[in-house]
């Protein structure tokens, strides 16, 4: 990674506590993410394509997206994100706490590009963010 590039993260989960822990533990990283939140899925789809009050953003390097949302679910965001020629390439890990293995299958099927339950305690929960931040925006290379 070119370590003159800040990397963009977009958090979609409806839970304040979630998105709390998640900001602190990206915030304890090398090359910190710019870190933008949106808490339903519908908003989620305006971030991505640059809609209405999202129409100066930044696009994503990553996306996390939960599953469980108001007004559209992650499933139905995956969809529409991973069918849109403009958008498919931004990686879209899901983290959330369906360890259900139809979800799995699903949002594979989908084309998530990974799935990660969120674990029970704090400092496992810390530890798989940081992992996937390490992982997408420090070893993996992505499209520019």
């Amino acid at each position: 990674m070119n370590s003159h590039v800040r990397r963009e993260v977009l958090l979609v989960d409806d839970n304040p506590a979630d998105l709390d822990l998640i900001r602190e533990a990206l915030s304890g990283v090398d090359h910190k993410p710019a870190v933008s939140i949106v808490q339903d899925g519908e908003l989620a789809i305006a971030f991505l394509t640059h809609s209405g009050q999202f129409r100066g953003v930044s696009r994503p390097d990553l996306v996390i997206l939960d599953l469980n949302l108001p007004r559209k679910d992650g499933r139905a965001v995956l969809a529409n994100v991973k069918g849109d020629p403009n958008l498919r390439s931004i990686p879209i890990v899901l983290f959330t706490t369906s360890g259900s293995r139809q979800d799995v299958i699903d949002c594979y099927a989908l084309g998530a590009n990974c799935y990660v339950s969120k674990p029970g305690s704090l400092d496992e929960f810390r530890k798989a963010v940081q992992s996937i931040q390490r992982f997408w925006l420090a070893v993996a290379r992505l499209p520019e």
